[in-house]
Order: structure tokens, then sequence, then C-alpha cells
């Protein structure tokens, strides 16, 4: 039996120094909002996502219009209390977006894990992604609670290419936001 061990060790230590390589796909994150969207966007904050809009004063291009590749600054609320940064993966329409995020939804029971090109809707009264409803796997909809957003911060350098998917549903962001009850085949 120990020979039989031995002879699997060379093959078991190959696979460990490949596989990591092969699985480091930004996809495959599963962690906090704030290390995802540093990766995904290149811009380079650190501390909780709610503080990250001062801190990009006089750093980075910030405003409250989209940008693929830009990082959404959700301010902090109860149900945020730590606020909440995603990265713009595509831009709809003028009030739909897509978000790739890490720690948002649930996935197999847990949050934390990266989802690409979630929808999200601007509900602010001025058009300014002031107030914003989010995809929610959970859901399987937009969900319920509407979220204030601090702006956007522009990146400097190039987004992720796994910022967005090859063939996003865009027809179903907009039946997502303007038709929610309409619950659309996925």
């Amino acid at each position: 039996m120990r020979s039989f061990r031995r002879s699997l060790l060379p093959a078991v230590l190959a696979l460990a120094v490949v596989a990591p390589a092969s699985a480091q796909s930004l996809l495959d994150y599963v962690g906090e909002c704030v290390p995802f969207a540093r990766a995904a966007s290149g811009i380079q904050i650190y501390g909780n996502a709610w503080t990250w809009w001062d801190q990009a004063a006089g750093r980075y291009d910030r405003g409250h219009r989209p940008r693929v590749g830009s990082v959404m600054v959700f301010a902090k609320t109860p149900r945020l209390p730590m606020g909440h940064v995603a990265v713009v993966s595509r831009i709809v329409e003028k009030r739909v977006l897509m978000l790739t995020h890490a720690n948002w939804s649930r996935q197999n029971g847990e949050r934390g894990h990266a989802e690409q090109d979630v929808t999200l809707y601007d509900v602010s009264p001025g058009n300014d992604w002031s107030s914003v409803k989010v995809w929610y796997r959970d859901n399987d909809g937009l969900g319920g609670g509407i979220y204030p957003v601090q702006g956007f911060i522009y990146a400097q350098g190039r987004a992720a290419p796994e910022l967005t998917g090859a063939h996003p549903d865009d027809v179903g962001a907009l039946i997502d936001a303007y038709v929610p009850d309409a619950r659309p085949l996925r």
C-alpha cells in the first residue's frame, strides 16, 4: 500500500501545482466585496466599502454616471453596515446596467461568491443613480430593497476581462427592470 501511495505522490503534487493556476478565475472568488472590486477594477482603495467614495477624492475621478469598469459605491445603511462595492460590467440602457460583484446573493447556501452581469436598476427620482434595486438570486429577481449609492469611481486602467460574460442577457435585464412580474425563463 505504501508503494502505491508513493507512486501516486508525483501525480498528486503535479495536480496541486497546476490546479490553482487553471482555477484562478475572478469568478471563482469567494469572500468580501472589497478585495473582489479591487481585483476586478484595478482601483487600489482599502477599507470598508462605504469609505471608498471619500478615499477616492483626489486619487481617482468620481461621478454619477456609470462606465464599464467603474466601481459603484453603495452607502452605509442598516442593511449594508459596511456598504458595498460592485464593478459595472455592462451598460444596458440609461437606467439599467449590469454589475459583477461578490458577497451579495447566497449561492449554495452561503454568501461571498462572485456573480457576473447582475441586473441593477436606477430607481432614483432624478435618474442620477443615487438609488438602485439590485438582482437578488434568492428572489430570482430584483430585490425588494432600494439602496442609496454614493456614485461611481472611475478606474484608470483596464478592468478584468472576466467582468462581463460572452453573452449577457440584456433583454432579460430590461424585463427584470421594467416588467419585474414577468419572470422570464433563464
